[in-house]
């Protein structure tokens, strides 16, 4: 199966862009809470799935979330505690450009933990995540995966395009030389953390475009009917003449440049 074109990606994207607006709408309208992490390799493609999602939705109403290393306060906090500050209220929808598994991938693999705290995370994951579903948070852990050919084929495209090398960090590189590490860390998160409440969904991201438009389809399919009618909206005829816009003073626009 070949790579999938750009014009006929966007052809199988829109209608689902529509309905994850009705999701959106349905949220809104439930007041249901809803939370997705996105996981994976280094270089899998979890931003491009999160921007396919996020794209035409209300930035108010879906937030992406994507934690910077913790601060030193943060460090000595309960390990999900600058987490829970990112939960979503009623009605929203928050997407995780990694989450708290950060401690049982990078943080364990590069011993930025504990041993000990490795573990106690990998117990007490699936006991904070019961926790929210219970709260009735509908909670979805999807793993993005991809072969180590296609990673380096990204990575060296980062190398090379100057508007893409910030997404290349120097822990980005000295992974890349963990490959298999990385894999049984992962099958051992799986093992701990793959629970009934909250189960991990494997999809595969070798060919970017297929993959967003399965991890898409997944997630609608993991919500009941999400049609909620909406109000048309008339917009009532000007009394007067369009008026057009004019500056006095000193304060002037830029002029057209292009």
């Amino acid at each position: 199966m070949g790579s999938l074109k750009k014009k006929e990606y966007e052809e199988l994207l829109e209608p689902l862009q529509l309905e994850l607006n009705n999701l959106a709408h349905w949220l809104r309208h439930t007041g249901r809470r809803m939370v997705v992490l996105f996981e994976g390799r280094d270089a899998a493609g979890k931003g491009g799935a999160i921007n396919a999602i996020a794209h035409g939705l209300n930035p108010r109403q879906v937030r992406v979330v994507s934690l910077a290393k913790p601060a030193e306060r943060e460090g000595t906090q309960w390990y999900f505690q600058r987490y829970i500050a990112h939960l979503p209220a009623a009605g929203e929808l928050v997407l995780f450009d990694r989450s708290w598994y950060n401690r049982a991938g990078v943080d364990h693999v590069m011993g930025f933990c504990t041993p000990s705290e490795y573990k106690r995370f990998l117990k007490q994951a699936p006991v904070f995540e019961k926790m929210l579903a219970d709260d009735g948070i509908l909670l979805y852990k999807y793993w993005l995966a991809v072969d180590q050919h296609h990673q380096e084929e990204r990575f060296a495209e980062r190398a090379a395009d100057p508007l893409k090398r910030w997404k290349l960090s120097p822990i980005d590189i000295e992974a890349r030389q963990k490959y298999v590490e990385y894999g049984r860390a992962r099958d051992a998160m799986f093992k701990a953390t793959h629970t009934k409440h909250a189960p991990w969904r494997v999809v595969l991201f070798n060919d970017q475009r297929r993959g967003r438009l399965s991890l898409i389809q997944h997630l609608l399919e993991q919500v009941p009917d999400t049609h909620v009618p909406e109000e048309t909206i008339h917009l009532p005829p000007l009394g007067d003449k369009l008026v057009k816009e004019r500056f006095k003073g000193r304060v002037k626009p830029i002029r057209d440049r292009f």
